[in-house]
């Protein structure tokens, strides 16, 4: 408490609730934080850049590095072959015969897969190095869609798991089938749940270095944990933990979940710092991010509902189908079980089937995102209780209560074993429609209405979990392989409370901040159970598993700061603030129940005025230990480790308590939808959140806020889009959308506390809940607005046309149809130009290596293998990237000198692609040929990634500068020369968009 103890104010408000300056923000704000790549390197230090497959699936042919070895700076060019040599497979997440390394070794699975890595002087000259390397692969058909990936003749991606699956279990709880049998309506809805991820602003980042005498590694990562990792990292490397010292930097550029996903390139860092002798350091860049770092799972759902005709529903069917990308790396399919416990959400529904498939496709491997398989069990639960209110014709809020958890029910055992610990559902539902203004709303929508405006009404009600359970995951084993791998559960927090011989008082715990404010919140914890200020605690956030206490359950996930990790430095405050007291009351001759701690000062609560400074009693043990009473012990630290025990393993019924508080949601928002552009618009949005105890107010808003907004980035803008061969279509920004400012309408928050029981602070977690009730929320207003069944997500205007406007009409009879485009992937042009040569004279310079050389833009070389066959090496840029490209083009329909085709392939570390033109010459007058060409192509790889709105430019570009180059070759030093390509090249760049 912060009083003044001398004037024996005893009583005064906490620290703990109320909204003080963060302790972070002066250097963060000042641009003075220390971000991992902000971080110095020793001497010597090695940086690494990484070859990556622009194949989603293929057979790895040869990989030829020797020109990359002789670069400038190289000092390594590692392969797969040579990670295997020094690595151990990652851990699977499920018990079968199956590999994952962190580098594809023999075959490539999805596109942006590490295939090499260079490591040199700098990133530079590593990236450079790059792209000398020589791979050639056999492309394999690839699976994109789940379902379809289960199909008995779908390629196969690992021996291991047939028909593409990895597990398939099916659950019951209660009796649900005869209550479906019974059941006078049943009500169903199918959702396909698509992919996205977060996106931080600070990308991976790891240095690593490897100690031969030692055989230790030392390596610095942005890694957030879970801490379980260490082991499957240690494991992989092939050093006992205690070889592995893993840290990470003072601050973390935001995570949200994603840089769980850093841990293969640790290894692969790691491994390259053994190989090399010298420490290695290797920055993400956003393209890789954005690629092949991990992105939530993509789920197909369907659910169905039993259904009384008032509304209730009595049973539930899930069939769930998660695509968990290329591999299975640990910890998935945790997304799929994370909330295994609560698929009843807010709801007392007893009967619940229960089928889920863990399925691998040709895309990138899936991991922590926030909400963290919330969104993918929301949006099907909560469009499915839509359904009910919309075929029932009743009230959609009238549904949500009646199905509600009762009041009077806390602590609630679900169907499938979550223990719900606290909370008043209704009372919170009743709040948010009173305080949120759901009456104006509702006429508001009327009104919008009567105008012939599109407008919508959504509702969602969630129960948000938060300190995941360390066992759930073992719920995807059956209960015999559980017993014969032993117990896992618990969610084990650790706090250390240092105290210095000056009476100052440090706190190290084992959790990575990614913004959420770890040391503000940490040291109003502290300073209200030591009667100090917050300004009075330093709070180390930095993790050393080298030297701090630690757990596997370590780390910033599943919302588990406020609940646990304060929680626990709540404890060792407490056990600290004990033994002082008893050290205190010997000094002030009273008893130690009668010590207080306030205003830096500890007395006696019958006598105020009986005092000693809190510093002075603190650093006894430090200058006298002597002097302590016997038995105290010392008081110079104290670590606490807590887990709460209700987080038991899975029971032999399956039966599971993932995680150990659930807070509580209701949202409910007003989206009207512009007739024109068919834009999606938040025009009114409440959320209500029980989170139990706040620690820091404005600090919950925050992470409601920093949820929210990302939340309708899944619902209006954001997918990872893959095309049918696997190549990612959505690397930049320019194709995979973001919200800003400006499409983040301010939402109206509201609070009430039902503290946790099960928690030391009765807080709960509060930084994911959004992410898993506004999607659904905002996609209810839609399908209320348009008076659809079937909606999916991201909610974009071309995906609304259809329901809005019909069908689009069929083209006349006579009318050529629109080129089909398969993703952004077709590129298709014509043009003409003007070259200053005859027909013949043109013929021959485009069979001539040494012309094409010389006109082909980023040519290296061009080999004549017979009359019509040619190869070349060249280097193209198009937008964000540039590579090293091995073409193959060979003529056919040649009409000597009028026209000949053109059919080729191009194959390189940023992609590939395939392609037919034909280009025809005709005379005119002055010896001039007007040069015509029609082309269509098809691309793939990390050049597709760059998506639509660089690529048919940059194609025409490209062309445009071939035949620029022919003109100046064909210009010789004729006098007509000049105004001939003047006028050539002017035509040109007018065509190609003005550029030069």
């Amino acid at each position: 408490m912060n009083v003044n103890a001398a004037a024996g104010a005893s009583t005064a408000k906490p620290w703990v609730g109320q909204s003080i300056p963060r302790v972070e923000d002066p250097a963060l704000l000042s641009g003075r934080g220390r971000f991992i790549d902000d971080i110095g390197v020793r001497p010597g230090t090695l940086h690494a850049a990484i070859l990556r497959s622009p194949h989603a699936h293929a057979t790895i042919v040869a990989i030829d590095t020797a020109a990359a070895k002789q670069a400038r700076g190289v000092a390594a060019v590692l392969t797969g072959e040579d990670i295997k040599a020094l690595t151990a497979s990652l851990v699977v997440g499920v018990k079968a015969p199956v590999e994952c390394w962190p580098i594809a070794v023999g075959r490539v699975r999805y596109a942006g897969e590490p295939v090499a890595m260079v490591v040199a002087e700098s990133r530079y000259l590593a990236e450079d190095a790059i792209d000398l390397i020589d791979a050639q692969y056999e492309a394999l058909p690839a699976v994109i869609d789940p379902v379809r990936a289960m199909d008995p003749g779908a390629a196969l991606l690992h021996n291991g798991f047939p028909r593409n699956t990895a597990s398939d279990r099916s659950f019951k709880y209660g009796d649900p089938e005869p209550i479906f049998a019974d059941a006078k309506r049943t009500i169903a809805i199918t959702i396909r749940y698509p992919r996205n991820s977060c996106t931080p602003i600070e990308t991976y980042g790891v240095i690593a270095e490897y100690d031969p005498g030692e055989q230790a590694y030392d390596v610095l990562a942005n890694f957030q944990g879970p801490f379980s990792i260490h082991a499957v990292l240690s494991r992989a490397l092939k050093v006992p933990g205690n070889r592995l010292r893993l840290r990470t930097p003072p601050d973390s550029g935001g995570s949200f979940g994603v840089k769980q996903g850093v841990f293969p390139y640790i290894v692969l860092m790691a491994a390259a710092a053994r190989a090399t002798g010298r420490p290695v350091k290797w920055i993400e860049d956003r393209l890789e991010h954005l690629t092949a770092s991990v992105s939530a799972t993509n789920r197909v759902t369907t659910l169905r509902a039993a259904v009384a005709d008032d509304g209730k529903v009595l049973a539930l069917d899930w069939d769930q189908v998660e695509d968990c990308g290329a591999h299975l790396r640990a910890p998935e399919p945790a997304t799929l079980y994370r909330m295994h416990g609560n698929l009843t959400g807010a709801y007392d529904i007893r009967h619940v089937a229960v089928r889920n498939r863990v399925v691998v496709t040709n895309k990138t491997p899936t991991g922590l995102n926030r909400g963290f398989g919330g969104p993918q069990v929301y949006f099907a639960l909560e469009r499915l209780m839509q359904r009910i209110a919309v075929e029932l014709k009743r009230d959609p809020v009238e549904i949500i209560s009646r199905n509600l958890v009762p009041a009077d029910a806390f602590p609630y055992r679900t169907a499938t074993g979550a223990l719900l610990d606290s909370g008043n559902y209704q009372q919170a539902l009743a709040r948010a429609v009173s305080e949120g203004g759901l009456e104006a709303l509702n006429a508001r929508r009327d009104q919008a209405r009567a105008e012939g405006r599109i407008y919508g009404i959504g509702f969602t009600a969630v129960v948000e979990p938060s300190v995941s359970n360390m066992g759930y995951i073992t719920t995807v084993l059956t209960a015999a392989e559980r017993r014969k791998a032993g117990p896992k559960n618990g969610a084990q927090a650790t706090a250390t409370i240092t105290i210095d011989p000056l009476g100052g008082v440090s706190v190290q715990v084992a959790s990575v901040p990614q913004g959420q404010g770890h040391r503000t919140v940490l040291a109003q914890v502290v300073a209200d159970v030591l009667g100090l200020t917050p300004a009075d605690i330093r709070v180390n956030a930095e993790l050393d598993t080298a030297k701090d206490a630690w757990s596997i359950a370590s780390g910033n996930y599943a919302s588990r700061f406020a609940p646990a990790v304060a929680g626990t430095a709540k404890i060792a405050a407490e056990r600290l603030a004990g033994r002082l007291a008893r050290a205190a009351a010997a000094g002030l001759n009273t008893e130690s129940d009668d010590i207080a701690f306030a205003g830096g000062f500890v007395f006696s609560k019958r006598n105020p005025d009986n005092k000693s400074p809190f510093s002075r009693i603190a650093a006894l043990s430090h200058w006298s230990p002597g002097a302590l009473p016997e038995g105290i012990g010392q008081t110079i630290r104290e670590t606490a480790f807590w887990t709460p025990p209700e987080l038991t393993p899975p029971d032999d019924q399956d039966h599971v308590n993932s995680s150990l508080c659930y807070g509580f949601i209701f949202d409910f928002c007003g989206v009207e939808i512009d007739r024109v552009t068919l834009q999606p618009r938040i025009d009114h949005y409440v959320t209500m959140h029980d989170c139990g105890t706040i620690l820091h107010p404005a600090m919950v808003d925050g992470q409601v806020r920093g949820g929210y907004a990302q939340a309708i980035g899944a619902a209006l803008y954001e997918e990872y889009a893959y095309a049918p061969d696997g190549s990612f279509l959505s690397g930049t920004f320019a194709d995979y959308l973001l919200p800003t400012v400006a499409e983040v309408p301010e939402p109206l928050i509201l609070h009430m506390q039902t503290p946790s029981p099960f928690t030391p602070l009765g807080s709960k977690g509060v930084g994911e809940g959004n992410c898993m009730s506004t999607p659904v929320c905002i996609a209810n207003a839609v399908a209320d607005a348009l008076g659809v069944a079937d909606i999916e997500l991201p909610l974009l205007p071309a995906r609304l046309a259809e329901a809005v406007r019909g069908a689009e009409m069929a083209a006349p009879s006579g009318t050529k149809a629109p080129e089909t485009r398969h993703g952004d992937r077709r590129l298709s042009g014509e043009g003409s130009a003007k070259v200053a040569a005859s027909p013949q004279q043109v013929w021959a310079m485009l069979l001539d290596p040494t012309t094409l050389a010389a006109v082909i833009p980023g040519c290296h070389s061009v080999k004549k293998l017979s009359h019509t066959d040619f190869t070349a090496i060249v280097t193209i840029g198009i937008g964000p990237v540039k590579g090293r490209y091995r073409a193959r083009i060979v003529l056919s329909d040649l009409d000597k000198p009028a026209g000949v085709t053109l059919a080729g392939n191009v194959d390189g570390a940023l992609g590939f692609g395939s392609g037919k033109g034909r280009i025809t010459l005709a005379p005119e007058t002055d010896g001039v040929t007007a040069v015509h060409y029609r082309y269509d192509a098809e691309i793939g790889g990390k050049i597709a990634s760059i998506g639509g709105r660089l690529l048919d430019g940059a194609a025409r570009l490209i062309i445009g500068q071939v035949f620029a180059g022919l003109a100046r070759q064909a210009g010789g030093d004729t006098p007509a020369k000049g105004g001939v390509i003047a006028s050539a090249l002017s035509k040109l760049r007018s065509l190609f968009g003005g550029g030069r």
